[in-house]
């Protein structure tokens, strides 16, 4: 699988091609973290981004482990998760070479997994370092707009949301939400209680930027 397949893709999902149904895939990772966790939100976006962006995605996610040759199947991986993480030395080097192909990572930190992804994905690519970006980035405008950035979704420790990128080659591979709990925002209403349905449509939104985003750039 190359990138000329996903860029394939990517056309045929934003043309109304009615023959192109892809899925949107959770990543299933080792060592010991609940890499299932936020079980409603990949439904909930899809539904959304097809409703929104006239994407085909089945309404079904798929289950990917890391080091499996099947993720080259899926154009977004999401992944979340609230412990630790576990890379074989053959996991990090699929996922990167899924990533250089074309396909796209979104981590979402469900609170408690930055000590533990960072250094992952560091297997990933050593070369790289996660950068934030900025408010005025491409991302928080292409679709709905956020001029102050991402939004913050689900309270933890009152700190700023911060949306990180690993780039390479000038293209976004990977995109890691942090203090901002998405995917939270993402799962069926009155999931959360105090979550108000304001707060789960702007996840909803910034995710279907997210998605748009990654198969368009």
């Amino acid at each position: 699988m190359n990138r000329i397949l996903f860029l394939l893709c990517s056309i045929w999902l934003f043309s109304g091609f009615s023959a192109a149904t892809y899925k949107m895939a959770k990543l299933k990772y080792n060592g010991g973290g609940d890499w299932y966790a936020n079980r409603t939100a990949l439904p909930n976006l899809i539904e959304f981004c097809n409703k929104h962006l006239a994407t085909n995605f089945d309404t079904e996610e798929a289950t990917v482990e890391a080091g499996s040759a099947d993720i080259f199947n899926y154009p977004f991986v999401y992944m979340t998760g609230h412990g630790n993480v576990q890379f074989s030395e053959q996991e990090a080097l699929n996922l990167r070479k899924y990533l250089m192909a074309g396909g796209f990572l979104h981590i979402d930190d469900n609170y408690g997994l930055d000590k533990y992804i960072r250094p992952q994905m560091k297997t990933v690519f050593p070369e790289l370092e996660f950068v934030e970006l900025p408010v005025n980035h491409p991302l928080y405008s292409i679709k709905f707009k956020f001029p102050q950035g991402l939004p913050k979704i689900h309270e933890h420790d009152a700190k700023r949301p911060q949306g990180f990128a690993l780039i390479y080659k000038g293209r976004m591979v990977c995109y890691y939400t942090f203090e901002c709990d998405l995917g939270n925002g993402w799962e069926d209403a009155g999931t959360y209680a105090g979550d108000s349905e304001d707060t789960r449509q702007k996840a909803l939104r910034m995710g279907a930027n997210l998605v748009q985003y990654a198969l368009t750039r």
